[in-house]
């Protein structure tokens, strides 16, 4: 006992050297070199998967902006991500444009078409403005399908991509090259999220989402900070749906139905809600959980994903991150020198 008493200050001490800033910094380092690093340690199907993590992670932290910092509830994201994923293959389908400024103009689209529905939306709260956005998920589906317009979306055929392949003839396979794309697509809007969530924007989305009345007692125009919201929290999710057609090669309506948005409402209450680190913790579950469902059991692996799921809303109710700063401030606690040593 006496040993373990007088490493505890010491313990305590290196602890309370090091800033949580600083400690945040160095995790935010270690954690982008290996996922920089990863490409040439795993094999190509492990590669996919962490690839779909990144562009899942995208599109997480777009739904959260929305429901977790502004409190609007959201089933109907799975459209944006369709959105953001047919302009793509219909761009490289129709035109010579270069597949890199695809992303952009999925995003612009999104980021219109998001507006453009909050705007009615503003007069929808709770449930219902749920509704509306589950009516949006299960239409865009059918009218991707829609014969009038299978000159553009290719039916229920879909269309199919050709990968792109590393420029500059740089000495990388097409998967790892694409890879490091969305990897480049995901820290840039990351950085731009945390700028604008750490700053007067952030404050005030997160003060409409707790005293919407204060909020418009202050000075915040609510009608417009929701309509914007809206459509940044649509533009992520179309960009990620972008990048995602470039990693399936391949679009059809039915891989964005309605489940598409319910999935990314499970990752972002997993992850942890008003996080943006959650986003990555929430995308690692819906990729990687249903696999391993379907491992465990062939004949019902929903049940054991169903069965997952309530384990972990019921031991981390406030999500991964939640529960990572729990464990946090406890360990602060356990190491910190206390009075008098």
């Amino acid at each position: 006992m006496a040993t373990l008493d007088s490493s505890r200050p010491a313990a305590g001490a290196l602890f309370a050297g090091l800033s949580l800033r600083r400690w945040k910094l160095i995790g935010l380092a270690a954690t982008l070199a290996t996922a920089c690093a990863l490409p040439f340690l795993v094999s190509g199907y492990q590669l996919l998967l962490a690839n779909q993590v990144v562009v899942y992670a995208i599109a997480l932290l777009g739904l959260n902006i929305l429901t977790g910092y502004n409190g609007q509830f959201s089933l109907g994201h799975g459209a944006f991500y369709a959105i953001g994923a047919y302009t793509t293959a219909i761009l490289l389908d129709k035109t010579g444009i270069p597949y890199w400024a695809t992303i952009p103009l999925a995003g612009g689209l999104c980021l219109v078409a998001g507006f453009l529905f909050g705007l009615p939306a503003l007069r929808l709260e709770g449930h219902y403005l749920a509704l509306a956005t589950f009516a949006l998920a299960i239409a865009t589906p059918q009218l991707l399908k829609y014969k009038r317009f299978d000159f553009l979306t290719g039916g229920v055929q879909g269309i199919v991509i050709t990968a792109p392949d590393a420029p500059f003839g740089l000495p990388l396979r097409g998967d790892q090259w694409l890879y490091f794309f969305c990897l480049a697509w995901t820290v840039l809007l990351f950085v731009i999220g945390w700028n604008l969530l750490r700053g007067r924007t952030g404050r005030a989305l997160v003060a409409i989402r707790d005293h919407p009345i204060a909020a418009a007692t202050m000075g915040i125009d609510n009608a417009l900070y929701k309509s914007v919201t809206f459509g940044v929290s649509a533009m992520y999710t179309g960009i990620a749906g972008a990048l995602g057609a470039l990693l399936a090669q391949f679009v059809s309506p039915d891989s964005f139905d309605f489940f598409l948005s319910v999935r990314f409402l499970v990752g972002i209450v997993v992850g942890g809600l008003a996080s943006m680190a959650g986003a990555f913790f929430g995308a690692i579950f819906i990729e990687f959980v249903p696999n391993i469902a379907d491992q465990i059991s062939k004949a019902a692996p929903q049940a054991i994903y169903g069965a997952v799921l309530i384990a972990f809303i019921f031991f981390m109710p406030t999500g991964v991150v939640g529960m990572l700063r729990i464990l946090g401030a406890r360990l602060g606690r356990f190491v910190a020198p206390g009075p008098g040593r």
